[in-house]
């Protein structure tokens, strides 16, 4: 149970950065999409990229140990939100204006894809996995639209 809890919860913590940073990025990058996709449908963005990507990873270093290749990653865990905050910057700039689009996700895929070159973390491929996961979320006819206007 303890597993499957953390895999839930984590995504409520701010670790490894300034606890400010991570407050700054939660309300910069989840009030984007919420003010453009509503808050289900950005709150489902950020559940779908933070468990997408915590399922590959940990399914990824389940195969690694189970095949005992050397090197593997046996005990690490990453927590944190940055998995759900890759995945909805990332569909994000997916779903922007073609410079943004073309520009601004290659850039966060460079900056990603550098960062795991460098470091090889459970949590740089995570990353990885997020930024696919919220591009293929920008593909859905469901984020494409934006919200309802809400009455006041």
């Amino acid at each position: 149970m303890g597993k499957w809890w953390t895999m839930f919860t984590s995504g409520l913590v701010v670790d490894g950065v300034p606890a400010w940073a991570g407050i700054a990025a939660v309300a910069v990058v989840l009030g984007l999409a919420e003010w453009r996709w509503g808050p289900a449908r950005a709150g489902a963005v950020f559940v779908f990229g933070h468990l997408g990507a915590t399922l590959l990873t940990e399914g990824a270093m389940w195969v690694m140990v189970t095949a005992r290749i050397p090197g593997a990653l046996s005990h690490a865990r990453d927590v944190g939100i940055s998995y759900g905050l890759v995945a909805t910057g990332a569909c994000l700039l997916a779903l922007g204006p073609h410079p943004l689009r073309r520009y601004g996700l290659s850039a966060l895929a460079l900056a990603l894809a550098t960062a795991w070159a460098l470091d090889q973390q459970l949590a740089d491929a995570g990353h990885l996995a997020a930024l696919g996961l919220g591009a293929l979320a920008s593909r859905t006819a469901w984020l494409r639209t934006r919200a309802p206007a809400r009455a006041s």
